[in-house]
């Protein structure tokens, strides 16, 4: 047997690095940890630190770094290290084969790029990085010959659909949606929605803001840019279907009428564990599909005034530029303040369009731009305010 595939796992405490230690419990000859970075949750951080003898953490705030530092969590066996630049350095002290980025947001951007620069491949489970800055990643990870493993259930499935086919036999790609916790409920209900119900996913285990995301289909419009940078496909190569049931995670179609599809359970650990071991397929962590068992599968197209964030996500993708950053700070900033009871589940859409609308327009932005436009287009989205009125 091959030495075991060394992993560091950005973003440890949160619901996709729960899965991806599920992967590495399912397979301790094959995966080993041994790099683990987190925001602030240092309990959280030294137990799996402890479980999995891990060689290298990062805790990025510096605030729980120094609490954590003074305190005896952390075993023996693991260098503690502290803040955003430290997390730049983690995948190459560990002598990493692969980093899982399961972060949410754009502060792992930098660290993955680190990582690519070293040769070191890259599980991505984070849609922002390729949000904000698709061309670079893409660019770097050709140059220095790197894979980046797609490991969003959607993406992992148009990868392995699409298998060694070359994109001009692409007609299309066609990602899945649950549609959300409300995708049956009344319009007029969505104006009375909590924090506490859009946190609830009727199918998946995910993180606050995800969930959201999901409820208003903001994460499928992150999806379809995410998916234009990994596969190289146009915006009218890509389509979203609901499929209320997210037993199919994507489809491709072939210019000869041909689809393909991938089918499991609506558990993360199965692009996790295809990506951690790929090209090797191994014994799967979770049961998968029992087909002598009764099963429904529905599909019917969502409707463009339940989801306008999934509107206002293909036009910014159609339109490029710095768009696609500018949409994607906004509806953090947005989400945010949703969760925050600053303003209400509608006024998600509205305070994304209102900042596309008040930005300024760069068609070409350098890396450096990117992060100055994200900052830009979070101070605007922060002075959105529903007494304005600003209709979509």
């Amino acid at each position: 047997m091959s030495r075991r595939k060394r992993i560091v796992l950005l973003g440890a405490t949160g619901s996709i690095g729960s899965s991806t230690l599920k992967v590495i419990r399912s397979h301790p000859g094959r995966l080993q940890l041994v790099g683990v970075a987190a925001a602030r949750s240092s309990t959280a951080l030294a137990n799996i630190c402890q479980e999995f003898e891990v060689e290298h953490a990062v805790l990025t705030d510096d605030s729980a770094y120094a609490e954590a530092r003074h305190t005896e969590a952390f075993p023996e066996h693991t260098r503690l290290a502290g803040g955003a630049s430290a997390l730049e350095t983690l995948a190459l002290e560990a002598k990493a084969d692969i980093v899982l980025v399961a972060t949410t947001g754009t502060t792992s951007l930098r660290p993955a790029l680190a990582a690519i620069e070293a040769g070191i491949d890259i599980a991505l489970a984070n849609k922002e990085l390729l949000v904000l800055g698709g061309e670079h990643v893409i660019s770097a990870a050709q140059r220095k010959g790197v894979r980046l493993l797609p490991t969003d259930s959607e993406h992992n499935a148009l990868f392995q659909c699409l298998g060694d086919a070359p994109g001009k036999e692409v007609r299309k790609m066609i990602l899945t949606a649950s549609g959300g916790q409300f995708r049956d409920s009344a319009p007029s209900k969505l104006e009375r929605v909590t924090p506490e119900e859009a946190t609830c996913h009727p199918n998946w285990s995910m993180g606050p803001k995800i969930t959201v995301d999901s409820a208003t289909m903001a994460n499928k419009g992150l999806e379809l840019i995410e998916a234009h940078w990994l596969f190289g496909m146009e915006a009218n190569q890509l389509e979203v279907v609901i499929h209320p049931q997210s037993i199919v995670h994507s489809m491709v179609e072939f210019i000869d009428g041909s689809i393909l599809a991938q089918l499991s359970p609506p558990s993360m650990t199965f692009a996790i564990q295809h990506c951690l071991l790929y090209p090797e397929r191994q014994r799967g962590t979770e049961e998968s599909l029992d087909f002598r068992k009764q099963m429904d599968l529905s599909f019917h197209p969502p409707d463009p005034a339940r989801y306008p964030c999934l509107g206002l996500a293909q036009a910014a993708l159609a339109k490029g530029g710095d768009r696609p950053a500018v949409f994607n700070a906004a509806n953090e900033v947005a989400v945010a303040a949703f969760l925050e009871k600053s303003i209400g589940f509608l006024d998600i859409p509205k305070c994304i369009a209102f900042t596309l609308e008040h930005c300024d327009d760069l068609k070409t932005p350098s890396l450096e731009a990117l992060f100055e436009i994200d900052r830009g287009a979070r101070k605007i989205a922060q002075t959105y305010r529903p007494r304005t009125n600003f209709r979509l």
